[in-house]
């Protein structure tokens, strides 16, 4: 996994207008919104530590997604670092829009000093089984056959063609919560998801609309998404919401957490 920075480009590039052949450029934080980010990890760091937690899901704001029904857009794994007592997160990252990713790693500061649309975080605290075979599957090997490297923003979630961040995570938790050595490809992944009853997020978009993001960006595609679907404006793909809400069934026992600056 790579530590360095990138441009986490949240799920839902779409929420607002797209421009061809725009590059990336590194914008410095405002000093307010620096503080904010920061007060927002610590609070989050805190109540991990409260619940004497190993791994969780960690969800932030990063665009607007009201329009969608959608409140949370970028997901990763909170984990902590026993021989130092840290909390890291583990997601994977869109490089400035460019059409594959990265698995990283990074503090919980980095993680909210990225351009939010508002200060708010999301946690899954899953049981204590489920936690450590997590933490399992996040120190060896199935974190990375779990990663695919072709990006795309609104990925279909029975398609290995392409992925994005929150399906990444949710094909993790696949690999957690099946039985012991059923899930160890995406494949494998998808199959396990569907047959436990998975259900997307189904979005709306017009032609025009799918047509403009397409051509102007290289981690947006629908030609993973069934022909029928794409051409009535029925895109499924994997949101935080989703993903929350099969966490709770299939996980009995899961605490939500919300933490909000005011």
């Amino acid at each position: 996994m790579k530590r360095i920075a990138a441009c986490a480009l949240a799920l839902w590039a779409l929420a607002g207008p797209a421009a061809a052949g725009q590059a990336c450029v590194d914008t410095l934080p405002t000093p307010a919104a620096v503080e904010r980010g920061l007060r927002l990890a610590q609070r989050t760091r805190d109540r991990l530590a409260a619940a004497d937690a190993e791994v969780a899901l960690v969800a932030r704001v990063g665009r607007d997604l009201s329009r969608h029904g959608l409140r949370y857009s970028h997901l990763g794994f909170a984990w902590r670092d026993h021989p130092r007592g840290a909390w890291f997160v583990v997601h994977e990252l869109n490089a400035c829009g460019a059409a594959t990713s990265d698995l990283h790693d990074e503090g919980l500061g980095n993680f909210f000093l990225d351009d939010l649309f508002d200060h708010e975080a999301l946690l899954l605290l899953p049981p204590p089984a489920t936690q450590a075979r997590l933490s399992a599957l996040l120190a060896a090997g199935p974190a990375l056959a779990l990663h695919g490297r072709h990006y795309n923003l609104v990925a279909h979630p029975f398609s290995t063609r392409y992925q994005n961040s929150n399906q990444w995570v949710l094909e993790m938790l696949a690999a957690a919560l099946a039985p012991d050595g059923a899930v160890a490809s995406r494949a494998a992944a998808q199959r396990w998801l569907r047959e436990a009853g998975y259900r997307p997020t189904t979005i709306r978009l017009g032609t025009l609309e799918r047509l403009g993001a397409r051509i102007a960006r290289a981690n947006i595609a629908f030609d993973d998404h069934p022909p029928e679907h794409r051409f009535a404006g029925r895109i499924d793909t994997v949101s935080v919401e989703s993903v929350a809400d099969f966490l709770a069934a299939h996980a009995p026992g899961t605490h939500r957490l919300i933490i909000r600056l005011e």
